[in-house]
């Protein structure tokens, strides 16, 4: 249950969302996430670092502990399922301005407040 209240937070899981491809900065990692206010990603920042499944570097960048990098595993059946889910509901092809991740993981734009957003994939 502890983890459903962390990661059903407003952004944390968009946080951890942005955080797997390596370390981020506090701006850059406020723009990757909607230029959510500052005062709710210093928030939910100390709640993931107080959780260890993220680890601030010394540069001050933001990266995935191991125990984040799991969790981003175990989130993979959600996302696929999230990917079936938009079909179902939006079954129009979502438009991609990018190529897909090198690492194979699925692409997503509404991890932030798990509200999909219309034409997401996931």
């Amino acid at each position: 249950m502890a983890a459903l209240d962390l990661f059903g937070r407003r952004w944390s899981l968009r946080i951890l969302w942005e955080l797997r491809g390596g370390p981020v900065g506090f701006r850059p990692l406020q723009k990757q996430c909607d230029d959510m206010s500052s005062s709710v990603m210093r928030q939910r920042l100390t709640e993931l670092l107080d959780a260890r499944v993220v680890h601030q570097l010394p540069d001050s960048r933001y990266e995935l502990t191991p125990l984040g990098r799991d969790a981003c595993l175990a989130l993979g059946p959600l996302v696929q399922w999230s990917e079936r889910w938009a079909a179902m509901v939006d079954p129009q092809p979502a438009h991609h301005d990018s190529e897909p991740p090198a690492d194979g993981t699925s692409r997503t734009d509404s991890v932030g407040d798990g509200a999909p957003e219309r034409g997401s994939v996931g």
